[in-house]
């Protein structure tokens, strides 16, 4: 949302951004119900004078005087009344129109209606040389059993999933990966909620514009929030902010839902577009300047990029056109990832900077260090989001004999195991070591080739072999691929 008299001011400049954001809004008939709510208003405050001077008369008054004043007072209260209802009707459809406004874009931003107008900025890495036939992630998933996509279906219905053994493993581990890059940057780590009311969703401009993208829970008033970023407006929408409590940087995580409606037939094989996610988010509130602004919106950007090259994860980064980078973005930055089933790169992260867009609408607001009060900027970008950036993995770092490498960055939090094999219904089943439960600190480690064999380092107990692996083979003997 924008200043009213920024708009007033500039009404060609927010004419422009309407016209290349694509949005559709009445800028003329915005600026007709900001004149006629200011002329109301100031009737308004012209009979309350009116009615203020005529009460005190009426204590001075004689009897006849206060007959007349009486008869004037009842005149007064229809007037006021009829003001404040013609205001109020006013007002509800300016701020309607208010909500609509979009953001300036930067002056970079390229001009395009959607993503084909995006351009690319720089790439890093390479797509893999299998030198053999790679297989999709949902043929490699239930190869291995390590995911249910028709018994999910079952259950809720299309683009469900059901991920299991060592692909819920994996997924954790993203996770645990992208919450311990980001807490190394004094981001504070935050478990927000899903359920939301209406207020936040309107404050990060979700609604009113993209309601029919939300799953609404009618018979409790909430809603279910498709990212962090909801709550994380709304924890701090209607505050004024001490100055020195700037910048407030959270990784937030939470589940996420989304009806992707309008997106039938847009890829939405397996997990490439689903209605249920979890996700890692980078957010930030700073002071309201541009250069601050800009500085963070790097810093995001930096953190993402660290993330996927980590993982080894070939990747560009685009600047985001301004009919692709919605109403509130001032700038936004696009991370696609590679697919090799694709054989193209599709969108992982999505860095937006939004200055005081969504502060002006959530009244989320900061005192300065001269004790002026102003509404802060927000900015935001995905750190991890699964299932997509899982299926990205899988497909990148498959072999060809259809199992999983696991890249470095995420061996610590697998208990060192650089190969996965087997799902639930594998011939092999992984066991922790046996006494885990109570060793503090305990980091088994599975045999990278059948998952059978598990070694508890604090105790250096004997290995315990899996009941259908017996005499499994040391990881030494394994030949197995290392990153």
């Amino acid at each position: 949302m924008l200043d009213r008299r920024f708009i007033r001011e500039n009404p060609d400049a927010v004419k422009e951004a309407v016209r290349v954001k694509g949005i559709g809004l009445d800028v003329d008939e915005l600026l007709r119900l900001d004149q006629v709510a200011r002329e109301l208003q100031r009737e308004l405050d012209d009979a309350q004078t009116l009615r203020k001077s005529s009460s005190k008369e009426f204590a001075r008054a004689g009897e006849a005087r206060r007959a007349e004043l009486r008869a004037q007072h009842a005149e007064l209260e229809r007037q006021l009344r009829k003001l404040r209802e013609q205001l109020a009707a006013t007002s509800e459809r300016l701020q309607e129109l208010l909500l609509l406004t979009p953001m300036i874009p930067w002056p970079g931003a390229p001009v395009g209606p959607d993503d084909s107008a995006n351009v690319t900025i720089r790439t890093w890495g390479t797509a893999p040389d299998f030198g053999f036939q790679p297989l999709d992630h949902v043929e490699l998933l239930e190869k291995r059993d390590w995911a249910e996509f028709a018994r999910a279906r079952k259950v809720s219905g299309e683009r469900a999933y059901a991920l299991k053994g060592d692909m819920v493993w994996l997924e954790r581990a993203l996770h645990s990966y992208a919450l311990s890059l980001l807490a190394g940057r004094d981001f504070t780590l935050i478990s927000v909620p899903s359920l939301v009311r209406e207020e936040p969703l309107t404050g990060t401009g979700q609604f009113p514009a993209h309601r029919e993208e939300t799953y609404a829970i009618t018979a409790d008033d909430l809603y279910l929030a498709g990212t962090a970023e909801v709550a994380l407006v709304g924890l701090h929408s209607g505050e004024i902010l001490d100055f020195k409590t700037l910048p407030i940087r959270y990784a937030g995580i939470s589940p996420c839902f989304r009806r992707e409606a309008g997106s039938a037939g847009r890829d939405v094989r397996g997990l490439l577009r689903v209605h249920q996610f979890e996700k890692v988010e980078q957010f930030v509130i700073c002071a309201a300047d541009d250069g601050e602004s800009d500085r963070w919106h790097a810093e995001l950007l930096s953190a993402a990029e660290t993330l996927l090259q980590g993982l080894g994860l070939h990747h560009e980064v685009v600047e985001c056109a301004t009919g692709d980078m919605g109403a509130g973005k001032y700038r936004m930055n696009d991370i696609n990832t590679w697919f090799p089933s694709l054989g193209r790169f599709r969108e992982t992260h999505s860095c937006s900077s939004l200055h005081d867009w969504q502060a002006r609408r959530a009244s989320l607001r900061y005192r300065g260090t001269d004790g002026t009060v102003r509404f802060a900027y927000t900015l935001n970008n995905t750190a991890i989001a699964t299932p997509r950036l899982l299926a990205a993995l899988v497909e990148n770092y498959q072999t060809e004999d259809q199992r999983v490498r696991v890249p470095e960055a995420l061996r610590p939090y697998l208990g060192g195991r650089d190969l996965l094999l087997h799902g639930l219904g594998g011939r092999h089943t992984a066991r922790w070591c046996a006494n885990a439960a109570s060793h503090a600190g305990n980091r088994g480690r599975l045999c990278a080739r059948h998952a059978g064999v598990v070694r508890c380092e604090a105790w250096n107990s004997k290995p315990i072999a899996s009941p259908k692996s017996p005499g499994a083979p040391s990881p030494r003997s394994t030949g197995a691929m290392s990153q």
